[in-house]
């Protein structure tokens, strides 16, 4: 009798440590779940959304692309223009550990965020408009600003040498910058030169720097000057510094060919021809990437007209209005051979 209850009490036993394995795992399985970590994102602007298209869309697209998804939040921050505070603001904000990736876009954020991963080798960066390899903790995807530049040189140059009424007979182009840098001095200045000198190969440029990014009078006084010296079209890489020159074209007569952005509106008959950069499409993919896990870190891309980020905004009517069809067909059959690869070109080493 003893030993039958005895075994029935090791039965009992052995199921009661049946289902408090079962309800262990079971528990284990929820706090797993529970435990899961969503995907963080730092937008880190180097300057201001206002008046910068290009930074508008990098927060745009992040902001677009976390409202499709439940486990992804994002962050916005504009560091403003005071390019000497960048590198202790983003490396106060990764110090907190609530951000899986800082997601920028500035050619000059590569070299800072290379000093900031030393600090904190777990931080990973995502960076557009720039270039660096071999960094295992960054990607950057670098515009080919250089192809961009080639084909508004070209249309500059066609501009330049017609009978257009704001058009002279001196063979002179203008481009305005905010300030120097390497993309800038290797890629666009030479392209736009380059492009024009396909047209005419005595086209000479007039470069000029404003030294910040916001100064509207600036741009507008050295916009005075170079119409002074028979500057007749014009490129500006200036942010919200830019009005300035749209005001002076207006004003005085003179035309302008845009990078990365529509702004026929902004000065319509005097901005001629824009540029796009499919800002907002590539974060979107990259967004995409980092949430499957198959972002490659350490690699560098270029992304140009091929690729589907660089292109032209011929369907706006004003482009139509402020340009001849003899111009509009030259254009076009010179930036279709660029896109198909019937018209060659070697990019500059930054």
């Amino acid at each position: 009798m003893m030993r039958r209850k005895a075994i029935s009490i090791c039965v009992m036993i052995a199921l009661l440590m049946v289902i408090c394995v079962s309800l262990c795992a079971t528990g284990v399985k929820e706090l797993e779940t529970e435990q899961s970590q969503s995907l963080s994102i730092l937008v880190y602007i180097t300057g201001v959304m206002a008046g910068s298209p290009p930074y508008t869309a990098l927060a745009e697209g992040a902001t677009e692309f976390v409202s499709e998804k439940d486990d992804v939040h994002v962050k916005i921050y504009e560091a403003g223009f005071n390019q000497a505070q960048w590198e202790e603001q983003l490396t106060s904000l990764v110090a907190t550990g609530e951000y899986d990736v800082v997601l920028g876009s500035n050619p000059s954020l590569p070299e800072i965020c290379a000093r900031i991963g030393e600090k904190f080798p777990k931080q990973k960066f995502i960076i557009t408009d720039a270039e660096l390899s071999g960094n295992s903790q960054i990607r950057t995807y670098l515009y080919n600003q250089y192809e961009q530049s080639l084909y508004l040189g070209y249309l500059a140059g066609l501009v330049t040498t017609s009978t257009l009424r704001y058009a002279n007979e001196d063979l002179k182009i203008g481009f305005i910058a905010a300030q120097e840098y390497p993309l800038l001095n290797n890629h666009m200045v030479p392209g736009y030169l380059d492009g024009a000198k396909m047209v005419n190969p005595n086209i000479e440029v007039d470069f000029r720097v404003i030294g910040n990014w916001f100064d509207a009078n600036k741009a507008a006084d050295l916009a005075v000057s170079m119409l002074n010296a028979n500057v007749d079209v014009f490129a500006a890489i200036a942010g919200g510094a830019a009005q300035g020159l749209f005001k002076i074209a207006k004003e005085q007569g003179a035309y302008i060919v845009f990078h990365n952005t529509n702004e026929y509106a902004t000065a319509e008959g005097f901005v001629v021809g824009c540029g796009s950069m499919e800002q907002k499409k590539l974060v979107k993919e990259i967004l995409e990437d980092v949430t499957a896990g198959k972002v490659e870190y350490g690699k560098a891309s270029i992304v140009g007209i091929k690729e589907g980020y660089m292109g032209f905004f011929f369907d706006d009517p004003a482009y139509q209005k402020s340009l001849p069809a003899d111009i509009r067909s030259k254009f076009e059959a010179f930036y279709n051979g660029m896109k198909s690869g019937a018209i060659t070109y070697t990019v500059p080493s930054l």
